[in-house]
């Protein structure tokens, strides 16, 4: 058995939000923005790190809202949803300059939501050969970026 050691994991699974609470209605109503993660507050979504990233940069756009699909948000936050998508591209290109993205959003846990009722849109930076054998064969992701790193470069994008 091989043992990856993580040891800057153990302050979070240790200080987890209630398995009850959506971690999402949490971030949103914390005060602390760095310790959340949260990059940039919206009117009605708000953009924040994914603190289990596919790559560096993996970013989120989510509504205030606790609803779990398209059709169950407003109007007004779906707009916004959209508008932040495409500032996060523009602030993903400018900071991390990568050879494309992927935007997505995953509806229902069937089909890859791991935050299943909490609507969410994945933006993340990728690169030309950013999979390697460690993710195929170890099933463990390389990140080349700390998270307090990646934080402070999109807050900083989200401000100027």
């Amino acid at each position: 058995m091989d043992y990856l050691w993580t040891p800057w994991r153990f302050q979070y699974v240790t200080t987890a939000p209630d398995a009850c609470e959506c971690v999402f209605c949490a971030a949103a109503k914390s005060r602390d923005d760095r310790a959340v993660l949260i990059v940039h507050r919206g009117v009605h979504d708000f953009v924040i790190l994914n603190r289990f990233p596919y790559t560096s940069g993996h970013i989120m756009v989510v509504p205030y809202a606790h609803v779990a699909t398209l059709e169950d948000l407003s109007d007004e936050a779906l707009v916004e949803m959209i508008r932040l998508a495409r500032a996060a591209e523009g602030h993903l290109r400018a900071v991390y300059k990568p050879d494309g993205l992927n935007l997505g959003i995953n509806i229902g846990r069937s089909a890859g939501a791991g935050i299943a009722g909490h609507l969410h849109l994945h933006a993340l930076p990728r690169w030309t050969g950013d999979t390697n054998f460690m993710t195929v064969t170890g099933e463990t992701r390389v990140l080349p970026e700390d998270l307090e790193v990646t934080w402070e470069k999109m807050r900083k994008a989200w401000e100027e």
